[in-house]
C-alpha cells in the first residue's frame, strides 16, 4: 500500500494493532501522548510524530484508537485536531468506543471539510490484538469500506461491515452491553457457588453443559481471573465507561435497560473498592471481596486456550 497511514492512540489495544500494520508492510506515521509507545513503533519502522496535527498533515488515512468520546472529539475535531490539518479526501477511521452522538458529529464535520469518515470499533481482547486477531464492526460507505479493508485485515481476522457510518459504533454498544453485563452475572453466580461451598470445577462443568454458559465465563474468565490473572486485557474502568455509554445511548433512544443500569452501578462499586484497573473478569473477585467470600479459582490451569 503506497499511501501513508496515520495512527493516533498507541495504548494497550492501539500499540499492537499499529505494530501489526507495520509487520504487514504498511507505511505508518504515529502519535501518542506516551512517548515510549511512539518510540516502540519507531523500532518497527514507523515514523513518529509530535502531534495528531502532524500525523494528519502527512497521511491520506488517519486511524484513531482513543479512550473516550471527549478525547476523540478533541483529537479529531479540536483546534489542533485532524480535521484542521488533514487534506481534503483524507479518510478518518475511528476505532474507539464512543457515543453514537460523537461518531455522528465527527462524521458530519469530516464531510463538511471534504473528507470521509468510518467507524470501526474493535471486538475481542488485548491478547487478540497482540496476535492480530481483532474483530471489527465497521460503519462506512462501500467505497470507504473497500479502502480500509486491507488495513483491517492486517490487524484482525473478522470484519463485519454493519452498514453506513455510525452502525459500527452502535453495534459495538450492543455487543459490549452483553459482554460486560455477563461479567456481573457471572460474578454473582460464582459468588453464590462459593458461598454454597460448591466445587468450582464441577459447577463450571454443569454451567458449560447448559444454556447458562457464556463466552465470558468459558473463555475470558477461564483464562484470566479464575486462574488468578487479573492483569487487564480490558479494565473494569473501561467496562464502566462502556456501560455508561450504553445507558446514555439507550436513554436517548428511549429504550429502557434496567439491567444495564444495575450492572453499571455494580461496576461503580468495584471501582470504588479499588478494582478499576483490573481485568473486567475480576468482577467476581470484587464481589467476593465485598461479601467476604473466598475468590473463585480453578485448581489447575485449563487446557484450552482463552
Amino acid at each position: 500500500m503506497s499511501e501513508l497511514v496515520g495512527f493516533v492512540g498507541l495504548g494497550r489495544m492501539g500499540r499492537p494493532m499499529a505494530t501489526n500494520l507495520t509487520r504487514r508492510g504498511f507505511r505508518l506515521v504515529v502519535h501518542d501522548v506516551n512517548r515510549e509507545a511512539v518510540e516502540e513503533l519507531e523500532r518497527h519502522q514507523a515514523r513518529g510524530a509530535a502531534s495528531a496535527a502532524e500525523v494528519a498533515a502527512a497521511s491520506s488515512i488517519v486511524i484513531t484508537m482513543l479512550p473516550n468520546s471527549a478525547v476523540v472529539a478533541e483529537v479529531i475535531g479540536g483546534p489542533d485536531g485532524v480535521l484542521r490539518h488533514a487534506r481534503p479526501g483524507t479518510l478518518i477511521l475511528d476505532m474507539s468506543t464512543v457515543s453514537p452522538e460523537t461518531t455522528d458529529a465527527m462524521a458530519a464535520a469530516a464531510q463538511a471539510a471534504g473528507m470521509t469518515y468510518a467507524d470501526a470499533p474493535v471486538g475481542r481482547l488485548a491478547s487478540h490484538a497482540d496476535r492480530g486477531e481483532c474483530l471489527f464492526m465497521v460503519g462506512a460507505s462501500e467505497a470507504d469500506f473497500a479502502r480500509v479493508k486491507p488495513l483491517l485485515e492486517a490487524m484482525g481476522t473478522t470484519i463485519h461491515h454493519c452498514g453506513p457510518v455510525g452502525t459500527g459504533t452502535r453495534t459495538k454498544l450492543v455487543n459490549n452491553y452483553l459482554a460486560v453485563s455477563l461479567c456481573q452475572m457471572n460474578a454473582e453466580a460464582l459468588a453464590l457457588s462459593q458461598r454454597f461451598g460448591l466445587e468450582l470445577e464441577k459447577t463450571l462443568e454443569v454451567l458449560h453443559g447448559t444454556t447458562a454458559t457464556n463466552g465470558q465465563l468459558k473463555v475470558n474468565w477461564a483464562s484470566k481471573s479464575l486462574i488468578g490473572d487479573i492483569e487487564p486485557g480490558f479494565t473494569i474502568d473501561l467496562a464502566h465507561k462502556d456501560l455508561s455509554l450504553i445507558v446514555e445511548a439507550a436513554n436517548t433512544a428511549r429504550v429502557p435497560m434496567p439491567l444495564a443500569a444495575a450492572a453499571r452501578e455494580a461496576f461503580s462499586t468495584a471501582r470504588a473498592r479499588g478494582f478499576g484497573g483490573r481485568d473486567f473478569s475480576a468482577m467476581g473477585d470484587a464481589l467476593c471481596d465485598l461479601a467476604g467470600i473466598e475468590k473463585p479459582r480453578l485448581k489447575s490451569t485449563p487446557s484450552h486456550e482463552g
